[in-house]
């Protein structure tokens, strides 16, 4: 065993996709409906992007994580089916793209339970994985992600590797696949005038050199690199290009490990 990972494996890579399309901008704010632009920047993700993501993947032999709010699962169910059927998870990632720590307690169990019902429904499985969208867990977040039968959660910063939480009030762990804002594809690449995100649209290669440090760091401690991207981001082609050129420069290091985000959490679990 080499460090943390079993075997001689040194670094694990998890490439994690938020399928956020129009939800994350309906719940910021419902009138966003009303603005064709905006919305069709969004729909770009589920409807364009996701498919080339796909391709992209299986050309490199790669299984990944896909994180699917309820309210997209349920108006895109070809597309969920496509991603489960390569091979790939399918995680809860809210309904309407809700910061658990935006909502009582009974709505954060209403979204859960909504979010379940739909995945299952599409793909014959309960979703084990979660990740909170704006990554902003409540405090009850915990303790009902454990009640719920999930696995574990990729929403908190505490480390560089898995780790285990426990719930405050049950006494249930959860397996934490932490994130980290350097390693999202939003803060590089959101820019909606209208809805007053005027995000820095960094160049490409730009984004490509933070994160293959970020990655040659992470196999030095031999750590996990968990990658969060959004289609309607990183699928515009330039940026795919981008994405496909770090994962060649990722495999050009030994004993690296790309995995979806439930087989580890199943494995420190």
């Amino acid at each position: 065993m080499s460090g943390i990972w079993p075997g001689e494996t040194q670094c694990v890579v998890l490439l994690g996709f938020d399928v956020d399309g129009v939800s994350s901008w309906l719940n910021r704010d419902p009138s966003f409906e009303d603005h064709p632009s905006l919305m069709s920047m969004a729909e770009y993700g589920p409807s364009i992007a996701t498919p080339r993501i796909l391709e992209l993947l299986d050309a490199h032999s790669i299984q990944a994580s896909f994180y699917v709010p309820g309210y997209v699962a349920e108006t895109h169910v070809e597309m969920v089916k496509e991603i489960a059927n390569r091979g790939h998870e399918i995680a809860h990632h809210g309904y309407m793209h809700e910061p658990p720590s935006s909502l009582t307690r009974d709505q954060e169990i209403e979204v859960i339970e909504s979010g379940i019902r739909i995945l299952r429904n599409i793909t014959g499985e309960q979703p084990q994985g979660y990740r909170s969208p704006s990554w902003e867990l409540s405090e009850h977040s915990l303790e009902l992600l454990t009640d719920y039968g999930f696995i574990y959660d990729s929403s908190l910063m505490g480390d560089d590797a898995p780790y285990i939480v426990d719930s405050p009030t049950n006494g249930k762990t959860l397996v934490e696949l932490p994130v980290h804002w350097l390693l999202d594809d939003a803060p590089n690449f959101v820019y909606a005038p209208v809805a007053n995100r005027l995000g820095p649209m960094r160049n490409p290669d730009e984004v490509y050199e933070t994160w293959a440090s970020e990655f040659e760091g992470l196999y030095r401690y031999g750590r996990a690199f968990t990658l969060t991207m959004h289609p309607q981001y990183i699928g515009r082609p330039g940026r795919l290009l981008m994405l496909e050129r770090l994962i060649e420069h990722i495999k050009t290091f030994p004993n690296i490990k790309f995995m979806r985000a439930i087989d580890v959490a199943k494995m420190w679990q």
